[in-house]
C-alpha cells in the first residue's frame, strides 16, 4: 500500500506562511488570471482572423533556475505536423482562447533545445518537491499567468478535484478550479521528461530551489524515502555531501539499503565515508556481505579501516552500537581550549554530550559534561572542574542489557566504552541505546549543547 504523503510540519507551515508574501500567488492580479495548463491541451490555436490554425498540443518553459520559468513557445498539431510556435508569435493565452498575432510558422516537427520543457508530457503526473511543505506531491494540473510582458509557470495544483477535472469530458478541463495551489516558487522538480514530443528532456534546474538547502536532516530523509529511484538520486546529487551524509543517517534501515544499493558504487561508497562512522557500520551491517565489501574496498583507506574495525564488534554489543567521534583532551588544557576544540568539531555534536580527560599514554582520567564547561572559567584547567561522579564505563564485549543496567545506575546521558588497557574506544549515547532497543521506532536525536 502506497504510503500517504506527510502531512506539513509546525515548521513547514511556518515557513509557507513567511514565504506566501514574497510569492506571485499572493498577488490577486496573478490569482485570478490562472491558465490551467491541462486546460490547453487539445484547444484550437486561431490566427487573428479567428480562423485554427491547428491544436494546441503542450506547452514549453525555458528551466534555467528561474523561480517562474517563462514560456518559450507552444506545441501545435498543424495538419499531421507538430509545430513549435515562439512565444513572440503568440498574441494571447487565456481560458477563453489562444491566438496567434503571426501565422509564419517553421513546419517541422518540434525538437526539444537544451533547457526546455514540456508541461503535460514532462511535469504534469510527475513528482516534485513541495519544499515549504516539506512533502513529495504529483502534479494534477500546472497554472500559467501573464506576469509583465511574460507568461511564465506560477503554480502547481495537488488536489484531487483536479485530477478528476482533467480525466473528464474537454469542457472540465478548460475550467481551472484550482483545489490546492502551490506557488512554483516553492517547488523543486525532478526526473525526465518523456513525452513522446521530441527526445526525453532533463527537468532538472540548473540550480536547486534554494529552500532546499534550509531544510534539516529530517526533513530531507522523509522526501528521499518518499521519492522513486530516479527522483531521489536527482535530489542527493544537489545537496552537499555533508548535507546529503546527515540525511542518510536519518532514513530508515530498508529505504538506506535500496539507496544505496541503486547508487553507484563510487557514490555510495562516498556517502558511506562521509556519515558518521557508527551509522555507516550499521547501513553496512543491513547490506549483503559482498556489496559491504564493495564498498569499502574504493573507499579511502583510513575511513575503509576504521569502519572494518568496527564491524568486527559483535551487533548487540557495546561495540556495536557504540560512536567513535570522541574528544580528548589532556588535564592541563584550560577550558577555554577545550571550548575551541568543541567548536571545531560542531559538524559532530550530535556525537558529543561530553569531553574525555585522558594521559599522555590515552588512558581514562575522567569524563565532563558539557555544561560544567559552559558555566566553569575559561581559565580553569579541565582536571579541575572534573567532579564526582566517576566515570560510567562498559567493555565493547558488554551486551545491550548491561549497557542499559549502566545507564540506569548512573543516570547520565552517555556510557563510556573502554578497552582492556582503560583506553577510550567509544560512546553509547542515550539515543543510540534507545535506536538498538526499538529499531522499528525511528531515530531518535536528543538535543546536545556544544560550548
Amino acid at each position: 500500500m502506497a504510503r500517504r504523503p506527510p502531512l506539513p510540519t509546525p515548521s513547514a507551515l511556518r515557513r509557507r506562511r513567511e514565504h506566501r508574501t514574497q510569492r506571485l500567488l499572493a498577488n490577486r492580479t496573478v490569482a485570478d488570471a490562472l491558465v490551467s495548463a491541462a486546460g490547453l491541451v487539445g484547444r484550437p490555436v486561431r490566427d487573428r482572423t479567428g480562423a485554427e490554425v491547428g491544436r494546441l498540443l503542450d506547452v514549453v518553459v525555458r528551466w534555467r533556475g528561474e523561480p517562474y520559468p517563462p514560456v518559450t513557445g507552444l506545441v501545435v498539431r498543424v495538419a499531421r505536423r507538430r509545430v513549435f510556435v515562439p512565444i513572440d508569435h503568440v498574441g494571447e493565452i487565456s481560458t477563453e482562447r489562444v491566438t496567434l498575432h503571426s501565422v509564419r510558422l517553421d513546419l517541422r516537427d518540434f525538437e526539444r533545445r537544451p533547457g526546455e520543457v514540456v508541461l503535460s508530457g514532462d511535469v504534469v503526473d510527475h513528482q516534485l518537491v513541495d519544499v515549504d511543505g516539506v512533502r513529495v506531491i504529483r502534479a494534477a494540473d500546472l497554472y500559467l499567468a501573464r506576469v509583465g510582458d511574460e507568461y511564465r509557470l506560477v503554480g502547481v495544483d495537488v488536489g484531487f478535484q483536479t485530477l478528476l477535472r482533467r480525466l473528464g469530458p474537454p469542457r472540465w478541463r478548460r475550467r481551472p478550479t484550482p483545489d490546492r495551489v502551490i506557488d512554483w516558487a516553492a517547488i523543486q522538480p525532478f526526473g525526465t521528461g518523456s513525452s513522446g514530443i521530441g527526445p526525453p528532456g532533463p527537468m532538472r534546474l540548473h540550480t536547486p530551489n534554494q529552500a532546499l538547502r534550509r531544510l534539516r536532516p529530517g526533513e530531507l530523509a522523509d522526501l528521499l524515502e518518499e521519492l522513486g529511484r530516479d527522483e531521489r538520486q536527482e535530489l542527493l546529487a544537489q545537496l552537499e555531501k555533508e548535507t546529503a551524509a546527515d540525511a542518510l543517517e536519518e532514513m530508515e534501515a530498508d529505504h538506506l539499503g535500496a539507496l544505496l544499493r541503486e547508487s553507484t558504487t563510487e557514490h555510495a561508497a562516498s556517502l558511506l565515508a562521509e556519515m558518521e562512522p557508527d551509522e555507516a557500520v550499521d547501513a553496512l551491517r543491513d547490506l549483503e556481505a559482498d556489496e559491504a565489501k564493495e564498498l569499502l574496498d574504493v573507499m579511502p583507506r583510513e575511513k575503509a579501516d576504521r569502519l572494518r574495525a568496527l564491524l568486527l564488534y559483535r551487533e548487540g554489543s557495546a561495540g556495536g552500537v557504540m560512536t567513535t567521534n570522541l574528544v580528548l583532551v589532556r588535564p592541563d588544557q584550560t577550558v577555554g581550549q577545550v571550548r575551541r576544540i568543541l567548536r571545531s568539531q560542531a559538524e559532530h555534536q550530535a556525537d558529543v554530550d561530553a569531553v574525555i580527560i585522558v594521559d599522555d599514554t590515552g588512558r581514562l582520567i575522567h569524563d565532563i559534561g558539557l555544561f560544567e564547561l559552559l558555566v566553569a572559567s575559561k581559565d580553569d584547567a579541565v582536571i579541575d572542574v572534573a567532579g564526582p561522579p566517576e566515570p560510567v564505563t562498559v567493555s565493547p564485549d558488554a551486551s545491550l542489557d548491561e549497557v542499559v543496567k549502566r545507564f540506569i545506575d548512573s543516570r547520565g546521558s552517555s556510557v563510556l566504552v573502554i578497552d582492556d588497557d582503560d583506553r577510550p574506544v567509544g560512546r553509547i549515547l542515550a539515543d543510540d541505546l534507545v535506536d538498538a532497543l526499538v529499531p522499528d521506532r525511528g531515530k531518535v536525536r536528543f538535543l546536545r549543547l556544544l560550548g
